[in-house]
This record gives C-alpha cells, sequence and structure tokens, in this order.
C-alpha cells in the first residue's frame, strides 16, 4: 500500500491481507506468451518472496483487451491539474485507479474534481465529477466525528488513512498520507478516439505527493498511438 504501510484492503480485483498477502485477480491475457518480473525498488532491505501464479491455456477472444498498468508520481505537485493518464489513442476500456496522496499542509486537500476528456473534447469533459472523495464513492471529507473514516467496497474505498502521531509522520514531511481506490470494471469508459484523465488540485493542495497507479484495458490491433513503451504485444 501506500507509503510502504500495511493497510488491509478488500475489493473484487485486488486483496491485501495480514501479514503481508497481496493477491491480484485482474485478467490479463496473451496469447503468445507472457512474462513476470518482480522488482524491489527498496535499496535497503533485501525481498523475500514466494508466489503462486493461477493460468489457463485457451482460446482467447479477438475482442479481449490486453491488461495496462501506468504508475506515475509527482512529488510535490506544481500545477493544480494533475494528470493521471493522457495520450491514449484507440478503442479500450479504463478500468480503475488507485491514488496515493500525501497532504503537506493543513486543511482539507479533497476540493479537485476529476475529469474525463474523451473523444476530441477541448473545453468541456464528457464526464466532470465534483469533489475528490466524490469520485472515490465517499462523500464530505471522508469524515466521521471528526476524523477521516477508512472503508473498502467491491468497486471503491479509502483504505488505507496515515494520521500524523507527532513526530515521525509529522517529520517526514506530510500530514497525513491518503490511500484511494476506484475501479470501473463494467465497461463504461469505452474509448473511441482519445482519453485524457486528470484531477484538479485546489490551491491548498500544491505542493503535496501524488502517487497514482492506473489500469486500463486495450484491445489488440485497434491501437491508434500509445505513450511511451507501456503498450503489451503479446
Amino acid at each position: 500500500m501506500g507509503w510502504g504501510v500495511y493497510s488491509p484492503l478488500v475489493s473484487l480485483p485486488v486483496y491485501v491481507n495480514p501479514g503481508s498477502a497481496f493477491n491480484c485477480y485482474w485478467t490479463m491475457p496473451f496469447r503468445k506468451n507472457c512474462k513476470i518480473t518482480m522488482e524491489n525498488i527498496n535499496d535497503q532491505d533485501a525481498m523475500t518472496l514466494y508466489y503462486q501464479i493461477d493460468y489457463t491455456l485457451t482460446e482467447v477472444p479477438g475482442d479481449a483487451a490486453y491488461f495496462h498498468a501506468k504508475w506515475r508520481r509527482s512529488n510535490p505537485t506544481k500545477t493544480s491539474d494533475y494528470s493521471i493518464v493522457d495520450n491514449i489513442k484507440g478503442i479500450g476500456h479504463f478500468v480503475g485507479v488507485y491514488m496515493a496522496w500525501g497532504v503537506n499542509n493543513n486543511g482539507w486537500w479533497g476540493e479537485g474534481e476529476i475529469k474525463f476528456f474523451m473523444d476530441g473534447d477541448s473545453k468541456f469533459p464528457t464526464i466532470c465529477g465534483t469533489d475528490t472523495e466524490d469520485y472515490f464513492c465517499g462523500s464530505s471529507n471522508f469524515d466521521r466525528d471528526g476524523q477521516y473514516k477508512e472503508f473498502c467496497t467491491p468497486y471503491s474505498g479509502l483504505p488505507q488513512v496515515i494520521h500524523p502521531d507527532g513526530t515521525y509522520h509529522n517529520g517526514s514531511g506530510f500530514i497525513v498520507g491518503i490511500s484511494m481506490i476506484r475501479f470501473v470494471l463494467k465497461k463504461t469508459y469505452v474509448l473511441l478516439f482519445k482519453i485524457w484523465v486528470g484531477i484538479k488540485a485546489v490551491a491548498i493542495c500544491l505542493n503535496n505527493r501524488i502517487y497514482p497507479l492506473l489500469h486500463f484495458g486495450i484491445r489488440p490491433n485497434r491501437i491508434i498511438s500509445f505513450p511511451n513503451s507501456w503498450l503489451g504485444k503479446n
């Protein structure tokens, strides 16, 4: 989970369970071959890994979408319009996003709306949400009795809140760490041409830390353009 801190997560495609069990149920079809790698980006501690991979050798439908995930980081944010994903063209399915948000200042940070610019949108997006917590299916600052309240559902949640304790958490440079999920497993956002997805941070949120992980399904042989080299081929 975010910030290298364990937090349980229960959703349809992903489970995080005690003590450090990460379970993924995303469908990831392949036609010729597949390759799975694990990378330890912690240069201080060795990685102890055990795993189980389940797969089926079967016919893959011609319109089955390849699975793609893209991780980004902004530390700190420099603009109020933060791009979650951009420059994707083709036919596909936006299936969700995980977002870790580090709040470096006092006050509420989640007034920014999420926007989906699709198929030639210019000034106004096809989808324009309200506040950040609304997109992740919460409301009113995720607040109950003056405190953030964690929750998990099959499609959305606020699974992690790292509260300041007056010592290490404040000293590490942020006041509170938030992790949020939103999955759209039914084919709601089918792209006909182009998509840009972004979230707006209000002025109080500048210089925060944002770490989104985007999940996307793309139909094979129907791609016009995909950014960089994160388009699977097999």
